[in-house]
Order: C-alpha cells, then structure tokens, then sequence
C-alpha cells in the first residue's frame, strides 16, 4: 500500500510527496521512496522517523498495522497534523485512545478507502431499511492469504450499516462462520464469511435473501490503486478540516 500511495501522490498535480515512513530496521529503510514503489527516482530516502517531515500543511497516510497505527498517531496529535489511517483491526481499547487523539488533530478513519466501497455502504443500508426483516442478510468478504484480521474491516462497516437500517446491534446479532448442525437460520442474524486466499486484493458480497428472490451487491477491487487514490483524495478534503474523527463518508458528503 505504501509504494501504491507514492505512486497515486505522483499521478496528483497539486500534492506533494515530502517523506515516506516504514519500521524501524525495516529492509527499505535508506532506499529511494520512488524507485522501490515503482513510481521513477524522487531523491527521497525512506525513514523509520515521521516527526521529522510533519511540517505545515502536510497530511500523513498511515496503511500499517494496528500497533504502528497508534504509535503514527500519537506523532500527528502531538504535532496537530492531520492523519488518515486504512489501518483495520483496531480493539475497543484502541479505538477509543483513537477517538481521543482525535480531539488534538484530524483523524480519518476507515476501513477502505474505496469510493466506490463507501458508496456501496451507504447503498446497502438504505436497501437494508426498505427491505426490513422479510430478507435474509450474508456478507462475504474475500482477501489475500497474509490478511491478519477477520472478518474484514469493510465488512464490519457494511454489516454495521446494515444492521443500522434494520434498527438491530451488530454485536448482537453477528454470526461468523457456520458449523455443524446449527437449526434454521435466525430472521435476525446478520452473517460475516470470510475468505482467505492466494493474493486477492479485495472482494465483498452483500446478499438480500427472500423467498423467491435474491439481491446481490458486489464490490471486486482490482489492484491497491483504488485504495490509494481514495485515501490521496481523504488527504485533501481533511487537510481543510477541524480537529475529529472522520470517515469515508464524510469525504464524499454521504452522511
């Protein structure tokens, strides 16, 4: 995702690319930023310290892990940057030091950074509210073998949506997976299946499942392009905004 986003600020006229972060002792460390992401020489050293580059007008994009995530943030509320996280797998715990920080700068928060997934979220939730109780609710996500978190955060902010058109608690109602003998399926569950294979990017499945007919909606991305567009185009829409936690939906005016 680092090298996509460098490639995607590289494609955007009026943004520039002034530092690009990995780990501490990560291999890239020391190596040009465009030339390891495939985007031509840009004479910019990858570094393992974000402080050094948050200077005004920047915005930083963090795709890494949960851990990672909130140690970036932390960087940014100190220095009052604003920050765009696609980071997933997130606890309770951090979400809410998350939504503390984000008192200090502004914080974008999302699980993909799709339009047209964020699109789509909307989409089912209003689908969800009209249809109501008579339709059976299935999400299948899909992703590549090294994804570490399930079900997908994309498919926790559908099922949540969904669950919110049907007046119902997610965590209340959420099923993940199916074993066994399990009886006839609950009007009222909602069910996250998921998917681990191979090098898919990305793939979600929502079915509306009523007797006599059925309803899918499907999103397939095809590269980490589509990620790091959305998240260059969040940078600039949050670069204008007030301290607080933020999301897709609030860059494409959905809510």
């Amino acid at each position: 995702m680092g090298g996509a986003v460098v490639r995607a600020i590289r494609q955007t006229s009026d943004i520039k690319l002034v530092g690009a972060i990995d780990r501490p002792a990560g291999a890239r460390l020391g190596k040009d930023a465009g030339e390891i992401s495939q985007a031509g020489k840009l004479n910019l050293p990858v570094s393992d310290d974000l402080a050094r580059y948050l200077r005004p007008n920047s915005v930083v994009i963090d795709f890494t892990s949960a851990e990672a995530s909130l140690t970036y943030l932390r960087v940014a509320a100190k220095k009052k940057t604003p920050i765009v996280v696609g980071t997933t797998g997130f606890n309770p715990t951090q979400v809410a030091e998350i939504k503390k920080l984000a008192r200090r700068t502004p914080v974008l928060l999302s699980a993909n950074m799709s339009l047209g997934v964020n699109l789509l979220v909307s989409v089912v939730e209003k689908v969800a509210e009209k249809l109501g109780d008579d339709y059976d609710v299935e999400i299948i996500e899909a992703h590549h073998r090294f994804k570490k978190d399930a079900p997908s955060g994309t498919a926790l902010a559908m099922g949540k949506a969904i669950a919110k058109g049907l007046k119902r608690d997610l965590d209340q109602v959420a099923i993940n997976g199916r074993k066994g003998i399990t009886g006839e399926r609950s009007k009222r569950e909602i069910a996250l299946l998921s998917v681990r294979a191979g090098d898919i990017v990305g793939e979600h499945t929502v079915i509306f499942g009523g007797i006599g007919e059925r309803l899918e909606f499907i999103h397939r991305a095809h590269s980490r392009d589509t990620f790091a567009r959305g998240a260059v185009r969040a940078a600039q829409w949050l670069a204008n905004q007030k301290p607080g936690l933020y999301d897709m939906q609030d860059v494409l005016g959905l809510k």
